[in-house]
């Protein structure tokens, strides 16, 4: 079953919308903040459509990405309760909020500048880096230099690879895709009915 192959063939046409750079920019920004799909799912087949804009794309998804962060920082310092709370609650992310809050109190800004450039939720700890009053100079530069080394790494390794690496990409997609849905159906369901 070919799902998504025509899926990643669907992804690569909305890369080379004439908008496709303001949603890479609208996903980065509510990312940091309290969407949970990261934009590197949109950055990856973008520079693949558009090589030539490699690097302006990771830049821009650095900005808002870091801009998104700025905001749960204010919302972990001004509106916890009233924003933070829910969102933490709608996730299922106490656990995990109260991991990323010891960490934070442990290791301050290089856990900001670790959840940058690493898959681990960014978003809760910029809610906590607000929480804890970090000082907003250094949140922002390691947020900078996070999320901006995960961006440009991402941008770059593609744009390397370039054709070669698209056309394995495509090859292998079904395969890539069945095995990510096995991998999430399987904490899914050990989330839901084995914790």
């Amino acid at each position: 079953m070919r799902i998504f192959s025509k899926l990643y063939d669907l992804v690569l046409d909305w890369a080379k919308h004439r908008n496709a750079s303001r949603y890479l920019a609208a996903l980065s920004f509510a990312e940091s903040s309290f969407f949970p799909i990261p934009p590197d799912v949109m950055l990856a087949p973008m520079v693949l459509a558009q090589p030539k804009n490699a690097w302006r794309l990771a830049l821009l998804t650095t900005l808002f990405s870091v801009l998104g962060g700025i905001l749960g920082y204010l919302i972990g310092m001004f509106l916890f309760g009233l924003i933070a709370q829910p969102l933490i609650d709608f996730y299922n992310a106490g656990e995990a909020f109260a991991t990323a809050q010891a960490h934070f109190k442990s290791y301050g800004i290089w856990i900001i500048f670790i959840a940058g450039f690493t898959p681990i939720p960014y978003k809760i700890f910029t809610v906590s880096a607000g929480l804890a009053a970090m000082a907003f100079a250094p949140f922002v530069l390691a947020s900078v230099v996070g999320r901006g080394a995960r961006f440009f790494l991402v941008a770059g390794l593609i744009f390397l690879g370039g054709e070669r690496f698209e056309q394995q990409l495509r090859r292998y997609a079904d395969l890539i895709g069945w095995m990510m849905a096995v991998i999430v159906g399987f904490f899914l369901c050990w989330h839901f009915f084995f914790r």
